[in-house]
């Protein structure tokens, strides 16, 4: 059974401004800003959090199906997917549209100026599923993420009312959709992940108390920063996993993303709550300690050496008997 993986699909253009942003503005200007920064350099990196998501699955020997909006542009960016194992058939390509595009300068204290173009993702919202699962077969779990708001009723809604398993993970969306929106995305689901703050937000947005929203889902996973992960469900005592010791504190851009793809990753083998969390603590790591969201490799031996260290030889046993990553 295939995991079907819906959200964003971006790229990030990053520059970096040698001064401080604040040296260039004008008190009593302000209303007539205009302005423009000569910069030190250019990254370009992949992300979008549905392409972040499925490139973890993939890199740790699962074939996630993607399911996005994206421009002609998109050529370079789905060859890299699919040679890291993801099936990029059901992504819908705009005729008129760039893929979404992600453009921050940041300054010397860190402060930034950032634009996002949607572009292709608000087309999400004419993606329907069904066709999708004509092709690949009835999935084990559809992740509704991040994406045009449009896009991620249509597919909640489809997946109610067809029946398939689906995890709810709004995300940076939660700001802009109201009470209702919100409640639509989020009753039914199988798995909600939010990070704390999202998941005050989600219960201040519903008017659900924490106790009605885990009554309404079947599992709630929490991220807790460097604290971890908590994973609920109704009756239960909830589990609490630990971060991994890390070997570089480099970019934190995209940890969220890799949690979600080592926890779904353990559903996929039918493993325990506890040893989900796991996975998608290590892999979390493994993103922290490199620039972007993409540009980490697994080695399987280190990575279940990882496991053991930091949960002990059982976990490394349970997750080694699944965990196939074919990428040095």
């Amino acid at each position: 059974m295939s995991i079907i993986v819906t959200g964003s699909i971006a790229t990030d253009h990053l520059m970096t401004f040698p001064g401080r942003f604040a040296d260039s503005l004008v008190a009593d200007k302000l209303d007539r800003v205009s302005l423009s920064f000569l910069v030190d350099n250019l990254e370009i990196r992949r992300g979008g959090v549905a392409a972040n998501i499925s490139f973890g699955l993939g890199c740790l020997g699962l074939h996630p199906v993607l399911v996005g909006a994206v421009g002609p542009d998109f050529a370079d960016y789905r060859s890299w997917l699919e040679r890291h194992g993801v099936d990029t058939g059901s992504v819908r390509v705009s005729d008129v549209h760039h893929t979404a595009r992600f453009v921050c300068t940041t300054d010397q204290e860190a402060n930034q100026l950032a634009s996002f173009y949607p572009g292709a993702m608000s087309e999400a919202r004419d993606i329907e599923i069904a066709p999708v699962i004509e092709r690949v077969g009835m999935p084990q779990l559809v992740l509704i993420g991040p994406n045009d708001p449009e896009g991620m009723l249509r597919h909640t809604k489809e997946c109610r009312f067809r029946g398939y398993p689906f995890a709810a993970d709004p995300s940076q969306q939660l700001a802009r959709m109201d009470g209702e929106e919100i409640r639509a995305l989020v009753d039914g689901a199988a798995y909600l992940f939010t990070n704390e703050y999202e998941a005050a937000l989600t219960e201040q947005k519903t008017g659900w108390s924490a106790d009605e929203i885990l009554s309404r889902v079947g599992c709630r996973v929490t991220t807790l920063g460097s604290q971890g992960a908590r994973v609920e469900r109704l009756g239960k005592q909830p589990v609490i996993v630990t971060c991994p010791d890390e070997d570089a504190k480099a970019d934190p851009t995209g940890v969220g993303d890799a949690f979600r793809a080592g926890f779904i990753a353990g559903l996929a083998w039918g493993l325990e709550d506890e040893r989900c969390a796991q996975i998608g603590s290590l892999l979390a790591t493994h993103v922290i300690e490199t620039v972007g969201t993409q540009e980490y490799s697994l080695a399987q031996q280190r990575f279940l050496r990882r496991i053991e260290a930091a949960y002990g030889a059982r976990a490394a046993e349970d997750i080694g008997a699944h965990v196939r990553c074919p990428l040095p």
